[in-house]
């Protein structure tokens, strides 16, 4: 890139720091999207984005580029709305040097607002067409139902799909960390401390079966390829001190980054949760479902993003992570999640983005889009 653009590249950078700033004062936990991707949508519509929509899932969707060869497939490049900050959180950021900081800037608002930019700075024509979407449900429990809605029912026949994590600046993502998510409730006769004290607790069920359950999973893990983790994240029950508990629920996290390996622990944790005691039961409900899934090292989107990094003196990891992407390998869409700055402290209220680094993550990412758009699909 000549110098007129390194010009272009700073003063796209100065807007987009302004964009996320505005746009991180403004709430989006997962599921209330809603006034972030109606800032999205109008500032698309302003901009002259072709094909401007809301679907019926709350995802804004536009096309940022026709493709010169008619029928071939599209890229999508896709960012998500929310965060896992409630409304309860104070929401804005600061600035303190070169940094950026607040309640997620780089996850994954700086990602949203790069969005749009990408219209500025591709070449005028491409191979491909190329769509850019600000999802919704992402984190957490949103289970990826908004890029999950997306590929189900897209704009155009997709061929690949770059997601965007703000902070991701460094590296290359290729794998998806599939997951499995539980609530196990577990329910008993109850009574009291003293004179029913040998009735079974819920709790020290609860206590018992997640002992088990981490021990017995994580020695399974052990015997599987890659990578398998076991979280018990929130636990809560009881009725009161001096009372044998009814009622006690915990949730289970379980991921993978392989598929073979998620089915061999979801296998060997649905084998745990019996409990001892007959006289407690225990109901067990889906709350999260992710797919493992990964792209090959060798595939040209992976190629290209290396190539674009390296060539700007970014020495890229190759990385495994739960993302967007995920969708996309379930459908053996390739996938690649990327970033477009340097960051930290993700998921906490002092999260911050390095604003020096916007520029360069910018140009990798328009030059990985380029020189892949060029090569074989």
């Amino acid at each position: 890139m000549n110098s007129l653009e390194d010009k272009t590249l700073n003063l796209v950078s100065v807007r987009m720091l302004e964009r996320t700033c505005a746009l991180s004062a403004i709430p989006a936990p997962t599921f209330a999207e809603g006034a972030r991707a109606e800032v999205v949508r109008q500032w698309w519509l302003d901009e002259g984005l072709q094909e401007v929509s809301v679907d019926s899932v709350g995802n804004v969707i536009g096309k940022i580029r026709s493709g010169s060869i008619e029928g071939s497939p599209a890229l999508v490049v896709c960012a998500h709305t929310d965060t896992v900050f409630g409304k309860d959180i104070k929401h804005g950021l600061r600035r303190e040097g070169d940094l950026l900081i607040g309640p997620g800037v780089g996850d994954d608002t700086i990602a949203v607002v790069a969005l749009c930019e990408l219209d500025r700075l591709l070449t005028t024509q491409m191979n491909h067409d190329v769509w850019i979407a600000a999802t919704v449900a992402e984190e957490g429990l949103g289970n990826l139902a908004g890029v999950r809605h997306l590929l189900a029912s897209p704009p155009a026949p997709v061929g690949s799909l770059i997601a965007l994590e703000g902070n991701y600046l460094g590296r290359v993502n290729l794998v998806g960390v599939g997951s499995r998510r539980w609530r196990v409730t577990l329910q008993g006769p109850g009574g009291h401390s003293w004179e029913e004290n040998d009735h079974p607790s819920a709790v020290e069920e609860a206590a018992r079966m997640s002992t088990r359950l981490v021990e017995g999973t994580r020695e399974v893990a052990g015997g599987l390829p890659g990578k398998a983790t076991i979280n018990i994240g929130l636990i809560t029950g009881g009725e009161s001190i001096n009372a044998r508990a009814q009622n006690c629920t915990f949730d289970v996290d379980l991921r993978a980054d392989s598929q073979v390996a998620l089915l061999a622990l979801v296998g060997r944790a649905q084998e745990l949760l019996i409990p001892q005691d007959a006289r407690v039961t225990c109901i067990l409900t889906d709350i999260g479902d992710r797919p493992s899934g990964s792209t090959s090292e060798a595939h040209s989107l992976v190629v290209a993003a290396l190539t674009a990094s390296k060539l700007h003196g970014v020495e890229p990891a190759l990385t495994a992570a739960s993302t967007d992407a995920n969708a996309a390998y379930a459908l053996d869409i390739p996938a690649v999640t990327l970033g477009v700055t340097f960051g930290g402290s993700t998921h906490t209220e002092m999260e911050w983005i390095d604003m020096t680094s916007v520029p360069l993550g910018m140009r990798i990412l328009v030059e990985t889009i380029e020189a892949y758009d060029k090569m074989e699909w």
